[in-house]
């Protein structure tokens, strides 16, 4: 286990930083230039569009009556300390998984403060096929997303070569 912070994934908090104001900054600027549901197409399969997300990914329990806010609310804080718990515990070399647990929780937090701030998130990335939209999200939502895939894919790649090295100081 790492001595400090610097020697731990601690280090790499910066990105949740960097993925939280992204992702504010985003969400500021469609909620003062767009009208809810206002479009506007930049590719052929791709739109902005305003939309209001009161549930969670794919608007999961969207009509849920309102206690889903809270429910969420308490989901992100929970992985969030959690997340940061793990990183502290883990060597600042394990590169996939300290980049994996910042982009979830940095995309947890700026999900969490619209909840709080607003009641629902703000979403806006529109991808569609034809007449098929997938489920609009943000910036918050990408993140979790990489982190996820990138956390899956840990489990399946190792890290022998941070192993290693690990084991020579030792």
């Amino acid at each position: 286990m790492p001595t400090s912070w610097k020697d731990s994934g601690l280090r790499w908090y910066w990105i949740v930083v960097l993925v939280f104001i992204a992702d504010q900054l985003s969400k500021q600027w469609v909620l003062s230039s767009f009208e809810l549901h206002e479009s506007i197409q930049l590719l052929p399969v791709f739109n902005f569009t305003y939309v209001r997300n009161y549930g969670a990914a794919f608007s999961f329990l969207s009509d849920a009556g309102g206690w889903q806010r809270w429910l969420f609310t308490f989901v992100a804080v929970g992985f969030s300390i959690l997340l940061s718990v793990w990183l502290r515990q883990q060597s600042t070399k394990m590169w996939r998984l300290n980049l994996a647990y910042t982009l979830v929780i940095g995309g947890a937090l700026g999900n969490l403060v619209d909840r709080l701030q607003h009641g629902f998130v703000v979403d806006f990335l529109d991808f569609y096929w034809k007449t098929s939209h997938f489920p609009a999200f943000n910036i918050a939502d990408s993140a979790i997303c990489v982190g996820a895939g990138l956390i899956i894919l840990d489990s399946f790649v190792s890290d022998k070569d941070v192993k290693k090295s690990d084991d020579i100081k030792e």
